[in-house]
C-alpha cells in the first residue's frame, strides 16, 4: 500500500488555488462558528422564554451534536465515494436550510427538532479539513489547520458580544437571520470555484445501521442525564434511558467488528496516533462544554448564585476566552511544522487543566476571567495539536472517514457535556430569600456553588488525561519524527 509521502511526492500542488481554497474554508469555519455560538449567551433566556429547565434546554446543544455525531461518518463515507466536495455541497446547502428552520422555531419541540437536524453543520469541517489536506504540501498542512482553527476563534470572537448585542436588542432569532446570509453567500463561493477532490474510495460501502444504533445510543444517554434532575436519577425511566444507552454503544462494537466498512473502524482506532487523537479530542470537547455552559449560567444567574450579568454583557465577557483562541492556534499551527505536535498537545492539557482549576475556585468575575483565558490557551493549543496529529497520521485515501470518525468521538464529549453541566446546575441547589410578602419570607431556588465547582474539577480531569495521552502518540512532523525516521 502506498504511503502518505508517496501520495505527496507524486501530486503537483497548486499553492494559489490551495491558498483561495483555505480563505473560502477559514471564513466558512468563521461563519458556522458565529452561528453555533451567538446562541450559547441566550441559553437561560431561551430556557426562561420556553419555560423549560437549565438541563432541559441543554439539549439545544447535546441533540446538535448527537445527530452530527451520528451522520458525520456516513457524510465522511461518502465524501471518500462520490468526492469530498460533491457531499460538502449537499451538506452546505442542508445546512442552510435548517439554519432557517431554526430561526423560526415557534415552540421549544420545534426548536429541538430544527436544531438536531441542524447538526448535519457538523460534517462540514471533517470534508473541509480533507479537501484541505490534499491540496497543500505536508509541511504546510498544519499551517492550513491552524488557520482554520484560528478561524474558529474568531468567530467565537465575534459571535459571543455581537451576537450578545443582537440578541439583548432584537432577540436571539435575529443571529439567525445573518448568520443564514453569510454561509449562503459561501456555499456559492465554495460551489463555484473549490475543485474535486483528489483522491476517491469507489469500493467504500455505507454503515446505516451502525449511524442509527450510534445516534440512538447517544440520544438516549444524552436524555437520561438531561431528564435526571426533573424524574429523579434513580426513576425507572432515567435509568432505561441510560442502562439502555450504554447497552446499545457497547452492543455496536462487536457488530462493528464484524462489517467490511463500520462506521466504527476499529482498524483504523488500532493506529496509535488516531487511537490518541481519537481519545484526547473526546476529553476536550467533554470539558470544554462542561465549563461553557457553566461559566454561561454563572454569569447570567442572580447573586448570590451568579454574576447577574444580562445576555450581552455575558457575552462581552466571553470575548476574552474567544480571541485567546484566535492568538494561540494560528502561530501554533506555524510552530508546529519544527516543533512537532507532541509538546503542544501535552503544554495544551496541562494548562487548560490550570485554567479549568482556577475557574472552580473563582469567587469574582475577574477571577473567572483569568482562569477563563488561560483555559482557552490550553484549549487552542490542544485542538490544533490534535487535528494536525490526525491528519498527518493516515494516508489520504482514508481521510474522510478518518476525519469523520474523530468528529464522531468529538461530538460524543460535547454531547455529554452541556447535559452533564445542566443537571448539576439543576440537581445541586440552595433556597435563597430574595424578600417579604404581608410579612412573610418569600425563597426561590437557586444552583449552589458546588454545582459550578463540580463541572470545572470534571474539566480539570478531562484535560489532565489529554497530557497523560499524549505521552503514548508518536510525533508525526518536526525534529523529533525527522529522528523517529532513520
Amino acid at each position: 500500500m502506498a504511503t502518505t509521502e508517496q501520495y505527496e511526492s507524486a501530486a503537483e500542488f497548486d499553492i494559489p488555488y490551495a491558498n483561495r481554497t483555505l480563505a473560502l474554508f477559514a471564513l466558512l469555519a468563521a461563519s458556522v462558528m458565529y452561528i453555533e455560538m451567538m446562541l450559547t449567551p441566550s441559553l437561560p433566556r431561551i430556557a426562561s422564554d420556553y419555560g423549560v429547565t437549565s438541563a432541559q434546554v441543554s439539549l439545544i446543544l447535546s441533540l446538535y451534536t448527537v445527530f452530527g455525531t451520528a451522520v458525520n461518518p456516513l457524510v465522511g463515507k461518502l465524501g471518500d465515494l462520490y468526492g469530498k466536495k460533491r457531499i460538502l455541497t449537499y451538506v452546505l446547502v442542508l445546512y442552510v436550510i435548517m439554519v432557517a428552520s431554526t430561526s423560526f422555531a415557534p415552540n421549544f419541540p420545534y426548536l429541538l427538532a430544527s436544531r438536531t437536524l441542524q447538526g448535519v453543520g457538523l460534517a462540514i469541517f471533517p470534508l473541509a479539513f480533507s479537501i484541505a489536506r490534499e491540496e497543500f504540501p505536508r509541511e504546510m498542512v498544519p499551517r492550513a489547520q491552524g488557520l482554520i482553527s484560528a478561524m474558529f476563534g474568531a468567530g467565537a470572537a465575534v459571535g459571543l458580544p455581537v451576537g450578545a448585542y443582537i440578541a439583548n436588542s432584537f432577540g436571539w432569532q435575529a443571529n439567525y437571520h445573518i448568520g443564514l446570509v453569510l454561509v449562503m453567500v459561501l456555499t456559492v463561493l465554495i460551489i463555484a470555484s473549490v475543485k474535486e477532490s483528489r483522491y476517491k474510495n469507489p469500493g467504500a460501502q455505507m454503515d446505516y445501521v451502525g449511524a442509527v444504533l450510534l445516534g440512538a445510543s447517544l440520544a438516549s444517554i444524552v436524555l437520561g442525564l438531561s431528564e435526571g434532575s426533573n424524574w429523579g436519577w434513580g426513576s425507572p425511566a432515567v435509568l432505561g434511558l441510560m442502562l439502555g444507552g450504554l447497552a446499545l454503544l457497547f452492543g455496536l462494537v462487536p457488530l462493528e467488528t464484524r462489517m467490511a466498512e463500520p462506521i466504527l473502524n476499529l482498524r483504523l482506532l488500532s493506529i496509535r496516533n488516531v487511537l490518541v487523537s481519537n481519545a484526547a479530542g473526546f476529553m476536550t470537547s467533554l470539558g470544554m462544554f462542561l465549563a461553557f455552559q457553566s461559566v454561561i449560567y454563572k454569569l447570567e444567574l442572580p447573586a448570590p448564585a451568579g454574576f447577574g450579568y444580562d445576555i450581552l454583557s455575558a457575552g462581552l465577557f466571553m470575548m476574552p476566552f474567544a480571541i485567546t483562541m484566535v492568538v494561540i492556534a494560528f502561530p501554533v499551527g506555524i510552530l508546529i511544522s519544527k516543533v512537532g505536535t507532541k509538546p503542544f498537545l501535552f503544554v495544551g492539557g496541562i494548562i487548560g487543566a490550570v485554567g479549568f482549576a482556577m475557574m472552580s475556585t473563582a469567587s469574582t468575575p475577574a477571577e473567572l476571567t483569568q482562569g477563563l483565558i488561560i483555559a482557552s490557551a490550553g484549549l487552542g493549543m490542544s485542538m490544533v495539536s490534535l487535528q494536525n496529529l490526525l491528519v498527518l497520521s493516515v494516508q489520504p485515501r482514508e481521510m474522510g472517514l478518518t476525519t469523520s470518525m474523530s468528529t464522531v468521538f468529538r461530538n460524543m464529549g460535547s454531547s455529554m457535556g452541556a447535559p452533564i453541566a445542566g443537571s448539576l446546575i439543576s440537581t445541586y441547589t440552595t433556597w435563597t430569600l430574595f424578600g417579604y410578602y404581608n410579612r412573610l419570607p418569600m425563597f426561590y431556588s437557586l444552583p449552589s456553588n458546588v454545582a459550578f465547582q463540580y463541572s470545572f474539577y470534571i474539566a480539570v480531569l478531562a484535560f489532565c488525561v489529554i497530557s497523560l495521552f499524549t505521552l503514548l502518540a508518536r510525533e508525526v512532523i518536526g525534529k523529533h519524527a525527522q529522528a523517529q525516521a532513520i
